[in-house]
């Protein structure tokens, strides 16, 4: 529903500009960031095993990917539906989507692993895997004709291709209308974001089963790519609802985004935590019913030890707390408490993700508690150091651009919007 449009500011009006405070921010970021990352992973590597400090570096990776994959979902899908709401929070996920491009340098230590050839990261890059783990040679046979070197990496690049070439296209669509105020620019965008879609979703999938579902060779779920769908864009929206209300606490876009905006992003962060828990309790069903050894693995490492008592806590503290914590709307029209529960979310997906990953840096999928707290240190320091560099970037690219699209034709819509 829309009352009467508000008054659209000048395109050059400082509350579109990102604010002098977060700008200042942008040096320290970068090179705290990158010290701290190199770091986490030095203390992996070193105290703890090369497999763990690759582990901890890739939980960072596909954790700040997920985000810079799930803005670029958010954006395609905004243009895909015709949303007027989201007009005035669509640049800050236009803006972390472009991360893509420092993500596939940063992907690069991830496929060096490989040109070693004895498992560092992903066990099935070792030639003795399938005989020290008495694998049946046909069944070897047939996953080394998709699990191997070369085709790897064909693949990641053709994913990587994919993603940035969208991002790019729709960014600098976005951009260029904040220039030329072309209304048509708004149409072509609309007209692509169909097969765009498609193709997102494509390469997104198999690269979650390429990237992360391969770290256990013989295990297989067609939901996984889902799953980490679903924790990618729960978390995109979480950021989107901190990111606007740090802008806001410093000077920026103050009047255009208002209460309502955060109300329906707590609403999408509430339905995206249901969907989540869903897609997680179907796969874990799916597994525990069809009692099949090669799917069963998977699950089962993540209930030994110390891994079973965070599967635990994370039914409890990524699902229940949060879902309740939400669930009143007196709750989703403060913005301070949304934030809160936002940033809340964006911690518990990191841990979900550490969930995911770490248990492979070792076969058995167990480590001793000592290789645990290294574990856990240094996929904490490389994620922080990830995530600062990444924002760093984010605030470097902000600096040169508006943090509102200020002449996309549904801005006075946007402003406007009100909750049912």
């Amino acid at each position: 529903m829309s009352h009467a449009r508000p008054v659209v500011k000048p395109a050059d009006d400082p509350a579109f500009m990102l604010p002098a405070a977060l700008s200042a921010l942008t040096t320290p970021l970068l090179g705290g960031g990158l010290l701290l990352l190199v770091a986490g992973w030095a203390v992996g590597s070193f105290m703890g095993s090369p497999q763990v400090g690759m582990s901890a570096y890739l939980a960072a990776f596909i954790y700040c990917l997920t985000l810079a994959t799930g803005s670029l979902f958010f954006v395609l899908i905004q243009h895909l539906v015709r949303a007027g709401w989201s007009t005035v929070i669509r640049r800050i996920a236009e803006l972390v989507m472009m991360m893509l491009f420092p993500l596939a340098i940063l992907f690069l230590p991830i496929l060096m692993t490989l040109l070693m050839g004895e498992g560092t990261l992903y066990r099935w890059d070792d030639p003795n895997f399938a005989t020290a783990n008495h694998l049946p040679t046909d069944a070897w046979a047939e996953k080394s004709r998709w699990l191997n070197q070369g085709w790897f990496t064909i693949r990641s690049v053709i994913y990587f291709a994919v993603w940035l070439f969208l991002a790019l296209y729709f960014f600098r669509g976005s951009t260029q209308q904040d220039q030329t105020g072309e209304r048509a620019m708004t149409d072509r965008l609309q007209y692509w974001s169909g097969p765009a879609t498609m193709a997102f979703c494509g390469v997104t999938s198999f690269a979650a089963f390429d990237w992360v579902m391969s770290l256990s060779p013989m295990w297989f779920s067609t939901m996984f790519g889902v799953y980490l769908f679903a924790g990618s864009v729960l978390a995109t929206h979480s950021m989107l609802a901190v990111s606007a209300y740090m802008l806001q606490k410093k000077g920026a876009m103050r009047d255009e985004v208002t209460v309502e905006h955060y109300h329906d992003l707590a609403k999408l962060i509430f339905g995206f935590l249901l969907f989540w828990m869903y897609i997680a309790f179907s796969q874990y069903m799916l597994i525990w019913y069809g009692n099949i050894p090669e799917e069963t693995e998977w699950i089962y490492h993540r209930q030994l030890g110390g891994w079973g008592t965070l599967t635990v806590l994370l039914i409890f503290l990524h699902w229940l707390l949060p879902f309740f914590g939400l669930m009143s709307m007196f709750v989703r029209r403060r913005p301070a408490i949304i934030a809160f529960w936002a940033a809340y979310v964006l911690v518990m997906h990191f841990a979900d993700i550490f969930w995911i990953i770490m248990p492979e840096a070792t076969v058995a999928g167990e480590l001793p508690y000592t290789i645990q707290t290294i574990g856990v240190a240094s996929a904490v320091m490389c994620v922080v150091g990830m995530a600062a560099l990444l924002t760093g970037l984010v605030l470097k690219v902000a600096g040169d651009t508006k943090v509102v699209a200020v002449r996309d034709p549904r801005l006075a819509e946007s402003m406007a919007f009100e909750n049912v």
